[in-house]
């Protein structure tokens, strides 16, 4: 059985634009306490939504993608910080790259030794997300549990860098 403060999702989606140069399975969880003003999933606000994901059932959805998704993302999750690191841990052990989307401004010691890519930040509507060049998000490649690169610039069409170069960094 599980806790009341368990992680709930829905089914995964495969998703392509989250995740540059991967294929990653998205898992969104539900109780998010952010609440941020113009959020895209104001459903996910809910604590009751979704399934308990147990790493059980994580492990069965990681099989069932098997050799057909190059990342994992997560979209929420770190109000879980020791739940979520179990799931981490699995992506991290099957060889599959992991994401996290938070709209806090840092993330949980327990966390980042486990990703691989970080979005930070809260949705602010007049900022928009990572394709704009005002945003306050940032997306951080993470090397040894650390922020090591900010690699926002992926998501921005205005970006001076190439096309190559973006495939190399998220490679």
């Amino acid at each position: 059985m599980q806790s009341p403060n368990s992680l709930r999702s829905d089914l995964p989606h495969v998703v392509f634009q989250e995740c540059p140069g991967d294929i990653a399975l998205c898992f969104s969880f539900y109780g998010c306490p952010l609440r941020c003003e113009g959020c895209h999933s104001p459903e996910l606000w809910e604590n009751s939504g979704g399934e308990p994901l147990s790493l059980i059932r994580f492990q069965q959805y990681l099989d069932q993608y098997e050799g057909l998704v190059t990342a994992v993302v997560m979209f929420g999750g770190e109000w879980l910080p020791l739940e979520l690191q179990l799931l981490l841990i699995e992506v991290q052990k099957r060889g599959l790259k992991s994401y996290l989307y938070s709209g806090l401004n840092n993330v949980s010691r327990h966390l980042l030794p486990h990703l691989d890519f970080v979005k930070l930040g809260p949705w602010r509507t007049a900022l928009g997300g990572l394709s704009n060049q005002d945003t306050n998000q940032r997306f951080y490649r993470v090397v040894d549990g650390q922020l090591a690169e900010d690699q926002t610039f992926l998501f921005q069409t205005n970006s001076s860098h190439t096309n190559k170069d973006a495939y190399h960094v998220a490679a």
